[in-house]
This record gives structure tokens, C-alpha cells and sequence, in this order.
């Protein structure tokens, strides 16, 4: 019988050119958000943050940023930078863009929208910001809408943390 895969498998670049290995956050909770700049719930951004600087040894935020949904993530790696820099002060983690469904979905994303992968459930993302809760040993527990705010009782609770 297969072991449950776990995301802590994934290495991915983040928007510098360097390696988010996901190992690194064995016995941390995971939220992996898709983000946009562009989109009506770009300012979720302010609260990502916050939960990130309060929480960020218990509970690691990751953004990947994608242009999936409407045109609304046109940059490249350096302006979503700048972008999440100057107007958010964005210090969580951020993956170089991908693609986070369709026929050049990121291999993350098959992993976090696939059952027989995952082990949870299969899910479709259906807009920016929606938001996928992992376990301090890397299996998927939690699928949030994009319109579930991150400091949502729902997610907090999820996470096991309180604002």
C-alpha cells in the first residue's frame, strides 16, 4: 500500500530564482494560497501577513502567485516582487508564478487538486486566493474558498491558532 504523499516532496523557486523546499517546513502547518495582483481579493494580502508575522513558527503561509483567473496576475516574477513589497510589505514566502489549473497546471497543484494524491479530496481552484490547509506533517487537511478571509475563525481554527 502506497504512503500518503505529502507536500513536504515539493521543491519549488520562489520569485528570486531561489528554492522553497517544502521539507523545510516539517512540523509546521502549511496554508498555500494562489495570489493575484489584480483582483478585487488582492488586499487578503494585509491579513496573510499579519497571521504570518504572529504565527510564522507555527504556521507558514506560501503564495503562488498565478494568472489562471482573468488576466489578473500580468507580471512578471521581479514586478509581483515589488508589487507585494511596496504595497502589502509581503515577507511570507512567494513562488515564482505558475499556472494553478488547466493544461500546464504546476505539478504542486496537481498534488494539492488530485484525491489519489493528496488523499483528502479532489478540488478545482476556482479563483485567486483560495486556500489549502496542510498539517505539521504535510497531508492536506483543509480546502477554503477564496472568499474565506485568512483570519476567518474557520481557518484560524483549522490552523489551531487564535488572533
Amino acid at each position: 500500500m502506497e504512503t500518503k504523499k505529502t507536500i513536504h516532496r515539493f521543491k519549488i523557486k520562489n520569485l528570486n530564482g531561489s528554492i522553497i523546499d517544502f521539507s523545510d517546513y516539517s512540523g509546521k502547518k502549511i496554508l498555500l494560497v494562489n495570489v493575484a495582483s489584480e483582483c478585487g481579493l488582492t488586499p487578503q494580502y494585509l491579513q496573510l501577513q499579519e497571521i504570518y508575522n504572529e504565527f510564522k513558527d507555527q504556521l507558514v503561509i506560501i503564495g503562488c502567485p498565478a494568472n489562471n483567473f482573468g488576466g489578473q496576475e500580468p507580471g512578471t516574477d521581479q514586478e509581483i516582487e515589488k508589487f507585494c513589497s511596496l504595497k502589502y510589505n509581503v515577507s511570507f514566502p512567494l513562488t515564482t508564478k505558475i499556472s494553478v489549473k488547466g493544461d500546464d497546471i504546476a505539478e504542486l497543484y496537481k498534488f494539492v487538486t488530485k484525491k489519489d494524491l493528496n488523499g483528502l479530496e479532489d478540488s478545482e481552484v476556482s479563483w485567486n486566493f483560495q486556500k489549502y490547509l496542510f498539517n505539521e506533517q504535510g497531508e492536506l487537511t483543509h480546502i477554503f474558498s477564496p472568499q474565506t478571509e485568512p483570519a476567518d475563525e474557520q481557518i484560524l481554527s483549522a490552523a489551531g491558532i487564535s488572533l
